[in-house]
């Protein structure tokens, strides 16, 4: 199988992240792995798709870090035809390039629909894609699972909302992740809510949610594949953020410490609520952010952890995901065209 994954920028991959663990899998399980940045791409004149990789060396690695250096020599770098993949995953996290290159996530859910055009499986499903560059996306899923949530730019109807929410309540811009621009506030304790309405407000939409009590032991993410709990050997990879501070965000990014999770019925319910709309968007492998019995986020572009659950259980869950886009790949080889990116992505 030829395997390509999409992130921001070679350069500023890390040995941690999640994606350089799923290319060392897949590499070591003997396919062809590719890195390439947001901004390889090319469309040439005669309406193929080209792009500037990476890859490792043809051997079995043992070390993320190992593996991360072979990829970043420069000596590597070759220009390889899109159509020529079986599968290309879109690992770029939108956060990144809020600031600095903004063109970015645009580009890369549009070259993934190109690509996926030419015939080649593109998880996760670069039209949902699309739609998911904004957290109200988010507002999509089953209300019983989310908290209560209002998006305006309307000072006086936020401190209205959260007037009625009890003077408690989370606000946040309506773009980005990785918990930038996340704040609690309570109109009994900060006199800085109309501060922070207007500075969030400065560059979007403003997100206003009900604070639930269950978020002072942090969140949980959990891993779910094909719209089910991803599971190796009975072990669900799923793990608690707890703050380390007094810090509201309990993102590993923010500093939060993971932790072993049981996984309850009120998780398992949330995922059968949620399953539908993932499998008919083509989300392949996302991961679910739940606090309590509701579901805060559902990072649909790079969700991070697998070293964690790794770490915390002794299971590598790398290679079942490997595994999976393999069984889709046999078959597309059975159906050919037939079956929609979207509806194999999930299959």
């Amino acid at each position: 199988m030829k395997l390509g994954f999409v992130v921001n920028d070679i350069e500023t991959e890390s040995a941690v992240y999640t994606t350089t663990r799923l290319a060392m899998s897949a590499t070591n399980l003997g396919h062809e792995v590719w890195i390439m940045g947001m901004g390889d791409f090319g469309y040439e004149p005669d309406g193929s798709l080209r792009a500037r990789a990476r890859a490792g060396g043809d051997k079995k690695y043992r070390s993320l870090e190992r593996y991360l250096a072979d990829v970043q020599r420069p000596e590597t770098d070759e220009h390889i035809a899109l159509d020529e993949f079986d599968v290309v995953m879109l690992r770029s996290d939108p956060a990144d390039d809020d600031s600095g290159a903004t063109w970015a996530n645009n580009a890369g859910v549009a070259f993934g629909q190109l690509i996926a055009s030419s015939g080649v499986l593109v998880v996760n499903d670069p039209l949902s894609l699309a739609n998911a560059l904004s957290k109200a996306y988010f507002q999509h899923f089953p209300e019983a699972v989310r908290p209560n949530t209002l998006i305006s730019r309307d000072r006086a109807r936020i401190e209205e909302f959260v007037a009625d929410l009890g003077g408690r309540a989370v606000l946040k811009p309506l773009q980005g992740s990785g918990g930038s621009g996340v704040f609690m506030v309570n109109s009994k304790e900060s006199p800085n809510l109309t501060q922070i309405i207007e500075a969030i407000a400065r560059d979007g939409y403003v997100v206003a949610q009900e604070y639930l009590p269950a978020a002072k032991d942090g969140d949980v993410r959990m891993f779910v594949m094909n719209g089910e709990p991803l599971a190796v050997d009975g072990r669900i990879a799923a793990f608690r953020r707890r703050n380390t501070s007094n810090d509201l965000r309990s993102n590993m990014s923010a500093g939060g410490k993971a932790e072993r999770v049981e996984i309850t019925d009120e998780m398992r319910t949330l995922v059968d609520a949620v399953r539908p709309k993932l499998v008919a968007d083509g989300m392949f492998l996302v991961g679910l952010d739940i606090v309590g019995d509701k579901l805060m986020e559902v990072n649909v572009f790079s969700p991070g952890g697998l070293g964690s659950c790794q770490e915390l259980y002794d299971v590598d869950f790398a290679p079942a995901i490997i595994a999976d886009l393999e069984r889709k790949v046999n078959m597309r080889k059975h159906y050919g065209g037939q079956l929609a990116n979207a509806a194999l992505a999930t299959m």
